[in-house]
């Protein structure tokens, strides 16, 4: 797995999470305990640092990164979607971030709140506790469709899944 340091920055991979193969690792980038980074999904760390929380995961073609002044944080319990591009934004717990969002610097999405597929945040955008945001640009409403265990059973299905990815996955195309 291409996980890289990038002159002192070093990543920090807690030894109960999960990091596919194929997805990239460089700088200073932190995965807690039982959380998950997909196929092709890119953290860079370079500028300042990406923070991903205990059970959280990031999934398939995902692209984290974060600037000087804005690092990017996921919290706890979490779940990012597929294709997701986040920067220097801060997500809290229990938080969904849908597919094919994009969310950009100084946002803040509080605990709880959720960001709807092929949403754009723009710069300094806010998402309240139990609100979702959607559209482009993403305005917020109360989120009534997709509540607090709705997103747990996401999480709780990829902490499932990355200890079966752990123990399964084996690659099978011959190796260069």
């Amino acid at each position: 797995m291409p996980i890289y340091a990038l002159g002192d920055l070093e990543p920090s991979i807690h030894p109960d999470a999960y990091v596919h193969p194929d997805a990239t690792v460089i700088g200073d980038v932190r995965i807690a305990a039982f959380a998950s980074v997909w196929p092709q999904t890119v953290l860079r760390g370079d500028h300042g640092y990406i923070e991903i929380g205990e059970r959280s995961n990031v999934q398939d073609g995902c692209v984290l990164h974060c600037t000087r002044k804005e690092p990017t944080i996921i919290g706890k319990s979490s779940a990012v979607g597929h294709s997701v591009h986040i920067e220097g934004a801060r997500i809290g717990e229990g938080c969904l971030i849908a597919s094919g969002s994009v969310v950009l610097n100084g946002t803040v999405v509080e605990d709880g709140g959720m960001v709807g597929a092929g949403a754009v945040l723009s710069y300094g955008s806010y998402v309240d506790s139990g609100y979702i945001a959607l559209g482009v640009p993403a305005k917020t409403r109360p989120n009534t469709s997709f509540g607090p265990d709705m997103i747990k059973l996401v999480v709780d299905g990829y902490v499932e899944r990355a200890a079966r990815f752990r123990v399964e996955l084996r690659r099978l195309d011959p190796r260069e």
